[in-house]
């Protein structure tokens, strides 16, 4: 569809010039996600739309927007649903990855019998909503190379359903094009932490992908209810989200620093082999004393603080100066005191510790963690941040369902 210059169109193209800047900014491929699928919707007035992304030679569920059934910045477990489509042309998606062409499709429910693939009603039953007009466009790099798939639905004017318009058409494919580097390069930000954590992982067996994966989803869900409820204007509030799901995934790398005799016990730490493994919160503040960025700043301030406590008593307490040689641990932080990216950890960590599998323990059902937590409010946890935790606990399911461990 070809673009035509015209002072409306102009400003449309000003606006995802912007558009494309701000995105350059973002670095998980989450908040990614959901920022390039907000524009595109904005663009084309869509009620609805999804992205799948490339993985190997399938369509992994990427993100989902639905304005009819969702609430507004509410936690949505939705996004966190975890399938795959293979990359054929019997779905629309997968014939659009095949193809690595737009298809526009005025009525879902009236698609010609000549063409291979069909609509999939399935979602449209299950949920009572009804799809009709569909924009399905490629996601590509500069380089050609495929990274997902975009699907908008429901173009809406004055209420009403209507199918894309030829603006829609050729504006949405122009702001896609650059949205596929951003895609590629939150999958390769994502990866390199993931890096970091096999090398955590590999001194440490609990610490694996799965487990930061979860506490990193865990923590954006609950900093984005919290966001919500202190009135924290949405763009930062995004900002914020974006930084501590990378940052909390990082939360105990500096595990590199503790001996593996230690790591690798199989039973429960001795008092001594406990006070040695404290210290993988100043080593992992270490890594990120020479900051570069405000995800430097946050995974600083998470390393270190995510076992402080609430009410006190938590490590590694006041600190000077963590660089110096001979350190020891100081008075231990309180409330406010402890940063807020650092108490939402605390819990995130906790319960999926609590939940999952160890050596020394089976895992906890959902009932007994959770009135664990509940006990430790105002203890060990923000009361707060607990508070949040329980009302949010569909989304904190769905994550850990995504993320399960690989047998």
């Amino acid at each position: 569809m070809e673009f035509q210059a015209t002072p409306h169109n102009n400003d449309k193209l000003s606006s995802i010039l912007k558009n494309i800047e701000e995105l350059n900014h973002l670095k998980d491929i989450d908040t990614i996600l959901d920022k390039i699928l907000f524009e595109a919707r904005q663009l084309s007035n869509a009620d609805a739309g999804s992205i799948f992304i490339v993985d190997e030679q399938k369509l992994r569920f990427g993100y989902v927007h639905n304005d009819t059934l969702f609430k507004e910045d509410e936690s949505n477990e939705a996004i966190y649903v975890d399938f795959t489509l293979p990359v054929n042309d019997k779905s629309i998606v997968g014939y659009v990855a095949s193809t690595c062409d737009t298809l526009v499709i005025d009525d879902a429910y009236q698609i010609p019998s000549d063409r291979p693939y069909t609509f999939n009603d399935m979602y449209d039953h299950k949920s009572g909503y009804t799809t009709k007009s569909i924009l399905t466009i490629p996601l590509m790099t500069f380089h050609d190379k495929l990274v997902g798939v975009m699907q908008l639905i429901n173009a809406k004017e004055d209420g009403r359903i209507i199918p894309f318009s030829k603006e829609s058409q050729a504006l949405v494919p122009l702001f896609a094009n650059n949205a596929g580097v951003a895609i590629d390069r939150g999958i390769m930000n994502r990866e390199m932490i993931l890096r970091m954590v096999r090398m955590a992982e590999l001194r440490d067996p609990t610490e694996t992908g799965a487990h930061v994966l979860r506490v990193g989803a865990y923590s954006a869900e609950i900093y984005h209810q919290w966001a919500i409820k202190h009135g924290i204007d949405i763009q930062e509030m995004k900002r914020k989200k974006d930084l501590i799901r990378l940052a909390a995934m990082l939360h105990d790398v500096g595990k590199v620093g503790i001996p593996d005799k230690i790591l690798k016990k199989p039973d429960k730490l001795s008092d001594q082999e406990f006070n040695e493994m404290k210290w993988h919160t100043v080593y992992g503040g270490r890594l990120f004393i020479n900051q570069t960025s405000n995800l430097d700043k946050m995974s600083m301030d998470i390393t270190l603080n995510h076992h402080e406590r609430w009410a006190g008593g938590g490590y590694p307490g006041r600190i000077n100066d963590i660089m110096m040689p001979e350190i020891t641990m100081g008075d231990p932080k309180k409330v406010d005191e402890i940063p807020l990216s650092a108490r939402i950890v605390a819990l995130a960590d906790v319960f999926d510790a609590l939940t999952s599998s160890r050596s020394y323990k089976s895992p906890w059902s959902d009932d007994d963690a959770m009135e664990k937590i509940e006990s430790e409010s105002g203890k060990h946890f923000d009361p707060e941040i607990v508070t949040i935790f329980f009302k949010i606990f569909p989304v904190i399911k769905a994550i850990r369902n995504k993320y399960r461990e690989q047998a």
